[in-house]
């Protein structure tokens, strides 16, 4: 009885089998024969193809090292600096120091953010085999090598922002004092755009690279705060500040919960979704760059947050990033919201990012009274 079955799934098998095998022997055949032609030249001709062939190893060896290896990559990094331990807002006089003010927790955590994003890795936006792609197609077209690119994108994006609110109001008193120097030059360099290599074709010629620029946005930021801790500088932390600086990262917020809701009902392809893995990792480096700078901005605005009774709805906000960055699949899928096979991290993130957002609107509207 069961000799019928047997021989039928033993025909199903080896029909899969041989179907695999002429798969992969399509996909040999250029290189066989490739190697086969190779074989029969001489060392003249072999010899620069080897080269050319070595190269292109080394070459895409290190940009998979780079884009796959994240240095100082953690989530919790700015508890390492001991915020909490800060007794005077920034800018305030220190107690028991003679002319020494007390430097900003925000200007460090916006240059520590960018030294891990163009010292302790690569920049990848702007290297030469991100820019060209993958046989002309743009990684972020693809599900590879783009994750990192993408979050080190996000991270920026709240870096530009909290950049602006340093120099336009954080690092002056309004209407009485002029913008700082460095804090507008570390406006100016971090706001470059983010793909330049050295060489291009719009215009036409040699560039300096978008990491000279962002690596000089951050000697401008240690320079602010060398000479905020010597009194030299000022750092305005009335609550109207406080109140426009989170307004940014809540607009900015918004817009990404857009971003990911409409890719997330256009887009239902699961795992198969080449753009779910850069839409994810975008508000995943902004979520992680905004929990660093709102440790820092409660260091920085402490005599506010404590006046207007903002402690516990603060500790709240920090929690929600906290559950959000824990988030951290290995492969993006952007199924169907009542699918039971492909989950949907998309919506997962938008979800965690509306909650971090509505906590960060709560503490606007107690501001504004």
């Amino acid at each position: 009885m069961l000799d019928p079955i047997i021989a039928f799934f033993q025909r199903v098998f080896a029909a899969i089998g041989r179907g695999i095998g002429m798969v992969v022997a399509w996909l040999l055949w250029p290189f066989l024969a490739a190697h086969g032609w190779y074989r029969d030249r001489s060392w003249i001709i072999k010899g620069p193809i080897l080269a050319v062939l070595v190269l292109l190893i080394l070459f895409y060896g290190q940009f998979l090292y780079r884009t796959q290896v994240w240095y100082a990559f953690d989530p919790a990094f700015a508890q390492a600096y001991k915020f909490e331990e800060r007794t005077v807002p920034a800018g305030a006089a220190l107690p028991d120091q003679a002319n020494r003010c007390q430097d900003s927790a925000v200007v460090m955590m916006s240059a520590a953010l960018t030294d891990q994003n163009v010292n302790q890795n690569a920049w990848v936006s702007s290297t030469l085999l991100y820019k060209l792609g993958l046989f002309g197609l743009d990684w972020d077209n693809t599900p590879f090598m783009d994750n990192k690119a993408s979050f080190q994108r996000g991270v920026n994006q709240v870096v530009r922002r909290t950049a602006i609110q340093l120099a336009d109001n954080l690092g002056r008193v309004r209407g009485t004092s002029g913008i700082n120097n460095d804090l507008q030059d570390a406006r100016g360099n971090i706001q470059f755009d983010e793909g330049t290599w050295y060489f291009g074709t719009d215009p036409f010629g040699f560039k300096t690279p978008t990491p000279s620029y962002y690596r000089a946005a951050v000697e401008s930021w240690n320079r602010f705060n060398t000479s905020l801790a010597n009194c030299e500088a000022v750092f305005d932390t009335r609550s109207d500040n406080l109140l426009q600086l989170l307004d940014g990262m809540a607009s900015d917020l918004g817009n990404t919960s857009d971003i990911l809701r409409r890719r997330s009902e256009e887009f239902n392809a699961g795992w198969f979704d080449t753009r779910a893995d850069d839409r994810f990792w975008f508000a995943y480096g902004q979520l992680y760059a905004q929990y660093a700078i709102l440790q820092a901005t409660r260091a920085d605005f402490g005599d506010v947050i404590r006046e207007r009774n903002l402690t516990a709805i603060w500790t709240e906000l920090e929690r929600q990033l906290q559950a959000s960055l824990r988030i951290q699949p290995a492969i993006i899928s952007n199924g169907r919201e009542d699918g039971w096979i492909m989950p949907t991290h998309l919506a997962t993130m938008g979800f965690y990012i509306l909650r971090v957002r509505s906590n960060m609107v709560e503490i606007r509207a107690i501001l504004d009274r």
